[in-house]
């Protein structure tokens, strides 16, 4: 368990400000230099744990504080998601820096423990919201431990099976990717749409939000094959879309490696001319950028402006590139920070207020929770480039855009 406050002192960033619709507007990050634009999604290093505040002992419990709000951090900072637990409450310390909260104090609990022993550990110690957890199943458990007093849950999963009672979806829903960039396609003139898509969850859900997506935007589905990863299933499903019909879009709903292996088969087998499509997933591989192949195909993802400054200021306090998840704990702070503001410490979380109109913004552009409790975002859509990735229709800053 460890426990994190902001010092109060100038920092190196730029104040919290309102912009256009949106309640709550992301700190403008400020860097040293300006950082030559790189694809998206670095390959992340291991980042070290972050140096905590001096601050009282806590080794016999924490301490009685009735000035500041109690958070916590649910995320693993043991086992094989160390890593990324790490790399997320490191970006939760930045955002209290940045936003100098000196009325938030942040617990991180290790759910790699164990996620129903975190939460209620998490709520016997007064915390009023929990940040994460960082996988489905462990929201599971502990959502309805949490729900039990009234502690709402920001996720940082993207399972939108798991949001509701309480429960909050922040991740990066493939969903919205689907739609906003057949909705892309569609407006410039591409009618009949194709899809290979992986065998399991994501697969199944990409499908049916690709069958959906086409219907709304006025196109056509002419084809929808699954594969299993191999090079022989995915041989297989080619053939089968050359077989099926004609195709002027084709989704690829995988990661970018493996849209690196499915393009050059796509291309020589009825697959010429047509607009390759990628999901939320190609955001995070930066290898894209470097495959002839793939140059001209259309992904919708979070806008990635803000999150290389973060990076920068990341790797310059922690000493290694951050996991791009990160970004969602940061977010998550200022979120909380900014409710914070009309919410008296030691009382209920205001959940209601999460589910303002307006929205939001942080790192990743704008976001909004729906009824439903899934964070709705606002996505920008960019196309592959020789040795990077350019913007083609920028994300909305607001949600009236």
């Amino acid at each position: 368990m460890t426990e994190t406050d902001a010092p109060r002192q100038a920092d190196l960033f730029a104040s919290m400000k309102r912009a256009g619709r949106i309640l709550f507007a992301a700190t403008a990050l400020l860097v040293a230099a300006c950082q030559s634009i790189v694809p998206k999604g670095p390959a992340p290093t291991q980042p070290t744990a972050p140096t905590q505040p001096s601050g009282p002992d806590v080794s016999q419990g924490l301490p009685t504080d009735t000035e500041r709000h109690r958070v916590a951090l649910l995320v693993p900072m043991s086992g094989s998601n160390a890593g990324v637990g790490q790399s997320i409450a490191n970006a939760t310390t930045l955002a209290l820096l940045d936003t100098k909260a000196d009325k938030v104090r942040i617990t991180t609990y290790d759910t790699a423990q164990g996620a129903a022993a975190a939460a209620s550990r998490a709520v016997a110690d007064g915390n009023k919201l929990i940040l994460g957890p960082l996988l489905a199943e462990d929201a599971r458990i502990v959502g309805p431990i949490a729900a039990r007093a009234n502690v709402p849950v920001l996720s940082f999963s993207n399972d939108v099976s798991i949001a509701g009672s309480g429960v909050y979806v922040m991740g990066y829903n493939p969903n919205q990717s689907i739609e906003r960039v057949v909705e892309f396609a569609r407006g410039k003139g591409l009618s009949n749409f194709a899809a290979l898509v992986p065998k399991g969850v994501y697969g199944e859900r990409s499908d049916t939000s690709l069958l959906r997506a086409v219907e709304q935007a006025g196109g056509t589905v002419v084809s929808l094959q699954t594969f299993d990863r191999t090079p022989a299933s995915i041989n297989a499903a080619v053939k089968k879309l050359q077989a099926s019909s004609s195709y002027d879009a084709l989704l690829i709903a995988d990661s970018g490696r493996v849209a690196m292996q499915i393009a050059p088969v796509v291309r020589k087998n009825g697959g010429a001319t047509a607009r390759l499509l990628g999901t939320e997933l190609w955001n995070t591989d930066a290898s894209l950028a470097a495959s002839p192949v793939l140059r001209g195909a259309w992904f919708a993802s979070v806008s990635d402006g803000l999150y290389r400054q973060l990076a920068t200021k990341y790797r310059a306090r922690f000493g290694g590139a951050p996991f791009r998840l990160s970004a969602l704990g940061y977010d998550a702070v200022l979120l909380t920070v900014r409710i914070a503001r009309d919410w008296k410490p030691g009382t209920v979380f205001p959940a209601a207020r999460l589910r303002d109109p307006g929205g939001f913004a942080g790192i990743d552009g704008a976001f909004r929770f729906g009824r439903n409790g899934i964070a709705e975002r606002a996505l920008e859509v960019s196309e592959v480039g020789a040795g990077t990735f350019n913007v083609v229709s920028p994300a909305p800053r607001s949600f009236g855009e």
